[in-house]
């Protein structure tokens, strides 16, 4: 017995359709699988609790009575808030700063009767003392103005400004929110 030629070939019908089923299935898994491994990697990115903790601090400004100064913390550096009188406030607003790093007060202050600054002298990072006339670093004798102005001394720059907003009138958000 012969086997003739189309004895040889199977006769399978195409099923294209389960074919681009199974081709996209494959790909999804796929996709999904690559997605679930990187997804640590990913996470571990984002910043840990504590430091989202320390990233913000809300203030409450409203035991600070005018001419005195609170310190905070935020993000481990200690900040002053200085609740200025009006004289104070029209006169650094008249004075034109230092010349050792110029600013006007307007650049300084969101609200002129409060100015909030790193307290931190620019110098060698030591915490300057409050003066009736501003701030006194011992260490070096750097002075600062009540606008945290530089005017004299070893420092090369202004007290460090911070990002804040107030919240309300007695509330003081320091940090991006």
């Amino acid at each position: 017995m012969t086997i003739s030629e189309s004895d040889d070939k199977t006769d399978i019908p195409e099923e294209p359709d389960r074919r681009q089923f199974l081709e996209k299935a494959t790909c999804a898994v796929a996709v999904a699988g690559v997605a679930a491994a990187a997804w640590p990697f990913i996470s571990s990115m984002n910043p840990a609790r504590d430091v989202l903790r320390k990233s913000t601090t809300e203030v409450d400004i409203s035991q600070i009575p005018v001419g005195e100064v609170k310190t905070v913390e935020w993000q481990s550096k200690p900040v002053f808030i200085f609740h200025r009188t009006p004289d104070q406030t029209t006169t650094m607003q008249a004075s034109t700063g230092s010349k050792i790093d110029p600013q006007t007060d307007e650049e300084r202050v969101l609200n002129p009767e409060w100015l909030v600054v790193i307290g931190l002298c620019t110098h060698l990072g030591c915490v300057p003392n409050k003066k009736p006339e501003g701030w006194f670093c011992p260490c070096h004798g750097s002075v600062y103005d009540n606008s945290g102005r530089v005017l004299r001394g070893p420092a090369p720059k202004n007290l460090y400004l911070l990002p804040y907003q107030f919240l309300s009138t007695d509330k003081l958000l320091l940090g991006k929110a």
